[in-house]
């Protein structure tokens, strides 16, 4: 075994660890699971783009007491080195998770043995709500346990800044040193002090939950059309909390829950994966959906930040919508809304990620309201809402991933909202004769047919990361000079912030924070992203093509050009 690793492994053992985490070390070693013992020893977590998120179990590469201990005091004292001599507070939240409420009342104590009051949720609750109390109770930082739409053996540790927004530079580096400045666990102030945590719950829902309503645009739609009728499942996570209750505070009135996945669970044990963008995730909705006839299918991860939906095609069939379909079809929504009403002064902004569809930008375009690009993650959004506040209006944004924002009293991806927009978007179309789908297809005939598609490769552990930064200098060495039978014109490299014309080899500066992320654009207006994930053992390629679609009655045969189009393109890649 690597020196390296051994000298790790020895530390636990010879620590101030308690029993139960040496006995499963001790364990692994005589059952000789050498390359366990690497993968939970080899490197420590570390902030990516959603904080630490990893597999639970022992080590320094795992989420347990110790590293999530080491991650809060760290953040402690960053935050008390921040604010010499203020009174700090932070809002602490946490999933269905596995271990998510025992690791939450762990980074409670932790911050509270540090003098930090804290605002500890009194139950689950979804991970927007969490930016919510930040900003209401004026916490200098918060933090989530969740890992998302994950399997059941991860957790994660998200952490939030005084905004409501995901830690970005230099607050997360910054963090991490104070961790990596951590020599012993005997620096981690474990024991809490009660007195300093506070549990807050309904009185925070009720506000959240109006301050969605606020921004209802279309309420007399929704009473004409308060019928309509909805599926909702949580997928056992926390959207069960809120989701039937906002759709209830915005007048809906027929909404059938999906009973069998509406009780919290972190083995989530009617899916392989808790995760809205899975077909199989969806599909006791669906069945739901047929019993009741239903017109709308929504269901949300386990924290409740992402939303997956399905309408019903030409054919009256269900049909899920990926995540950059429902992005646009509630950017169009807010922009046709807010023109109806007179609300567009010329002064308003939409946020979309680089790897979101273009047709976002698009429909923005055609209603002369300003677009703009940010790097993969919410909390680039986020920081754009910051720097044009008191500027410019945030109406709404989203990225790929299935992750949308209306308004901007939260400042991360909100399902719990987006719920309640999607059904006001479907009422409103419903309103006007039109379905969702009919909806999506007449967007594509104004702005063009743009079909997506995302192909993630998981690469596990240490022999996988390096797999991937491979696969990243290969393709930036040797980028391919067509696809898809058009020229490749222009590569973006985000890590060098620097775009090249490849017609002229002309180079110009891009005006983002640096990410390794590299973008191939073809001739045709083909747009491939290549990108390693911050926070899981993956990487993800996500694939662009665009046509003209000439008419509704040349959908399906577009709609089949540009996914064989796609296909092509992902086997001259070889992925």
């Amino acid at each position: 075994m690597d020196a390296t690793i051994q000298v790790k492994i020895n530390k636990w053992l010879e620590g101030n660890y308690d029993a139960s985490t040496k006995t499963s070390i001790k364990n692994l070693i005589d059952q000789g699971k050498e390359d366990e013992l690497t993968d939970c020893f080899y490197k420590d977590l570390e902030f990516g783009t959603g904080g630490l998120r990893g597999l639970m179990g022992v080590g320094s590469n795992r989420m347990n007491k110790y590293t999530i201990g080491a991650a809060t005091q760290g953040l402690a004292n960053y935050l008390l080195k921040t604010y010499p001599n203020q009174a700090i507070s932070i809002a602490v939240a946490y999933d269905s998770r596995n271990n998510s409420p025992e690791f939450a009342q762990i980074v409670a104590d932790v911050f509270s043995a540090n003098d930090v009051k804290v605002y500890f949720f009194e139950a689950l609750r979804p991970t927007p709500e969490l930016s919510f109390a930040i900003r209401h109770f004026g916490c200098k930082s918060g933090i989530v346990l969740t890992a998302s739409h994950n399997p059941k053996e991860y957790n994660g540790y998200k952490a939030y800044w005084y905004d409501g927004a995901q830690m970005i530079a230099p607050h997360d580096t910054n963090t991490i040193n104070q961790v990596n400045a951590i020599t012993s666990i005997d620096d981690i102030k474990f024991n809490g002090k009660p007195s300093l945590i506070q549990k807050i719950g309904e009185e925070i829902d009720e506000l959240y939950l109006n301050a969605i309503k606020s921004l209802s645009v279309s309420p007399k739609i929704i009473e004409k059309q308060h019928d309509l009728t909805i599926v909702f499942s949580s997928i056992h996570g926390t959207g069960i909390t809120l989701v039937p209750r906002v759709l209830e505070k915005f007048g809906f009135t027929n909404v059938n829950i999906v009973e069998e996945q509406a009780e919290p669970n972190g083995n989530f044990p009617t899916v392989v994966y808790p995760n809205p963008e899975e077909a199989e995730a969806l599909s006791l909705a669906l069945k739901k959906g047929k019993e009741v006839g239903a017109e709308l299918i929504m269901a949300t991860d386990p924290d409740a930040d992402r939303v997956g939906i399905a309408v019903r095609d030409l054919n009256n069939e269900f049909i899920l919508l990926n995540g950059n379909q429902t992005g646009a079809l509630l950017i169009d929504y807010m922009l046709s809304a807010w023109s109806e009403n007179k609300k567009l002064t010329g002064k308003e902004f939409i946020v979309k990620t680089i790897v979101t569809s273009e047709l976002i930008k698009e429909i923005a375009n055609s209603f002369e309201t300003a677009c703009l690009d940010t790097l993969t993650g919410f909390k680039y959004i986020a920081g754009l809402i910051r720097e044009l506040e008191g500027k410019m209006t945030f109406i709404a944004g989203g990225e790929e991933s299935y992750g949308y924002l209306v308004g901007d009293f939260v400042r991360d991806k909100d399902a719990i909202a987006s719920c309640a927009f999607i059904a006001e978007m479907a009422a409103y179309a419903k309103d006007q004769g039109f379905s969702l789908y009919e909806k999506l297809i007449d967007i594509y005939l104004k702005n063009g047919f743009y079909k997506e598609k995302l192909v993630s490769l998981t690469k596990k552990g240490k022999s996988g990361s390096e797999e991937i930064q491979t696969m990243m200098k290969t393709l930036r060495e040797n980028p391919p000079k067509e696809l898809g039978g058009s020229k490749v014109i222009e590569i973006r490299d985000y890590l060098s912030a620097t775009s090249t014309n490849l017609e002229t080899s002309q180079k110009s500066d891009i005006d983002l924070p640096k990410e390794n992320v590299l973008q191939l654009l073809t001739q045709d207006g083909t747009k491939i992203s290549a990108r390693p994930s911050g926070t899981e053992p993956k990487i993800k390629f996500y694939f662009s093509v665009k046509e003209n679609l000439v008419s509704k009655a040349a959908f399906e045969s577009t709609n089949k050009k540009l996914d064989d189009k796609i296909e092509q393109i992902v086997k001259e890649l070889a992925l």
